[in-house]
């Protein structure tokens, strides 16, 4: 099981608490926490632990830690440190959807890219988590489809048996950003931590949300 630092856990669980009392509070200050060590190997970890394919640039993470985690990390660090960084482009793979209808296509980003992506994450998704609603189960921290089922089942003793079912056709391939930066800016006055970020989503085309980064959920 992957633990993340005490020091960020902490963190996490201030932003947590903060995000529940308030909710119309907008966080500022945290991109400070996106480059320190604590972060990217936490997020290094997280990546390492999902054993996904690499990206354009064909790196492993045998490879990386062949050479060595530290001489991975350090040039990242100092790249959002000193704000030169810019994400890689993205590697496409189709695969088909089960049933045989159609398909999607994963964009997924190199390593480097979802260690970012991943200290992004672990900063701001306290402040949307507090957000959902109780039954909200969709790429949610220890939420699982287990859970999901046993709650549609303990709905279902209380004679509750209607279902309604929605599907938005290729909803995340036709997000506007636009429309997401504004829902984003009400929760987070971080001028430095936002432009990364964008640079992420832009890296993925116009509109759209690329499937198969960490920060895509």
């Amino acid at each position: 099981m992957t633990t993340t630092p005490l020091s960020l856990q902490d963190l996490r669980r201030r932003i947590d608490a903060q995000a529940k009392a308030e909710p119309s509070w907008r966080f500022w200050g945290l991109y400070v926490h996106i480059w320190k060590p604590e972060p990217l190997q936490a997020a290094y970890q997280l990546a390492k632990a999902n054993n996904g394919a690499p990206g354009v640039d064909g790196v492993t993470v045998e490879a990386i830690e062949a050479s060595g985690l530290e001489v991975f990390l350090e040039p990242i660090r100092h790249e959002l440190a000193t704000r030169p960084y810019r994400p890689r482009r993205l590697r496409h793979q189709a695969i088909p959807k089960e049933g045989g209808t159609g398909g999607r296509v994963l964009a997924m980003p190199t390593i480097r890219e979802r260690v970012v992506q991943g200290a992004v994450k672990l900063s701001l998704a306290p402040i949307f988590e507090a957000a959902f609603q109780p039954g909200a189960s969709g790429y949610r921290p220890q939420r699982s489809a287990h859970a999901a089922v046993l709650r549609v089942a303990e709905a279902m003793v209380q004679y509750k048996p209607r279902v309604i079912d929605v599907a938005l056709h290729a909803y995340v391939d036709h997000i506007r950003h636009h429309l997401l930066w504004a829902q984003v800016a009400q929760r987070v006055h971080a001028p430095d931590v936002l432009p990364v970020r964008k640079l992420m989503l832009h890296a993925s085309g116009q509109k759209g949300v690329a499937q198969g980064g960490v920060l895509s959920p």
